[in-house]
């Protein structure tokens, strides 16, 4: 293949975040993540397309930014991904890991059943729908991980630490529970359960992050979250 142009992958994110992120990292890691997420995207298929990766940077500034859902890897089969975590596309089948969620949002603060899996109506009232590492490829889970994502939402989280409002950390399965160390500052709440993913959701089901964040924003003076509005 012939050489590729690498992705400047700060200044493909909106202003207020590169600002905000760009003290927490490391140049040269960033460089080399851009080099292969470039050549990744020009060898074939990977999620999310190119223009939605950096949609939950997007629709959630950061100075609007009060709680951060975690996830892991994008989707990996075609047309899912668009770039927020958990979320898929409008007409797109809800995948059993968000069907979980859902349920969990019904039993915990009494919402109906989303017409749809998109996401978008949550990223615009200040959720940050991230995932830990933000590209994949076409039918190979985890193929993106350990090539500078992790430590490019690391430095988000950080950055999130700093912010001098509270923000509610959701975050679900062991993988994600293993950033809440990133989160030193008092005024922010962690709140921790199980992975919804069909294979073990106890930990999940019955744990009502939904109000419990939606208390956190409150006592702090916050606007809450509408989390039935969850299309956008």
């Amino acid at each position: 293949m012939a050489d590729v142009p690498a992705l400047d992958l700060p200044a493909l994110l909106p202003e207020e975040w590169r600002a905000l992120l760009t003290p927490h990292l490391d140049p040269a890691r960033t460089a080399a993540l851009g080099e292969f997420v470039a050549r990744e995207y020009a060898a074939g298929p990977v999620f999310p397309p190119l223009e939605d990766l950096f949609s939950a940077f997007r629709l959630c500034p950061p100075g609007a930014c009060r709680v951060l859902i975690l996830g892991q890897d994008p989707y990996h089969r075609a047309g899912q991904a668009h770039g927020l975590s958990f979320s898929v596309r409008e007409g797109v089948s809800v995948p059993p890991s968000l069907r979980n969620v859902f349920k969990e949002l019904g039993e915990d603060v009494g919402a109906p059943k989303p017409r749809s899996g998109n996401l978008a109506g949550w990223a615009a009232q200040g959720v940050l729908l991230l995932n830990s590492v933000l590209t994949v490829r076409q039918a190979t889970p985890g193929s993106h991980a350990n090539q500078g994502w992790e430590e490019f939402t690391d430095a988000t989280i950080r950055a999130l630490d700093a912010l001098p409002e509270r923000v509610a950390f959701l975050l679900w399965g062991g993988y994600a529970r293993k950033k809440a160390a990133l989160v030193t500052s008092p005024q922010h709440v962690v709140l921790e359960a199980g992975h919804p993913s069909p294979m073990n959701p106890r930990g999940f089901l019955g744990s009502r992050p939904f109000s419990a964040a939606n208390k956190a924003l409150a006592d702090a003076g916050r606007p809450t979250v509408d989390w039935e509005r969850s299309a956008g």
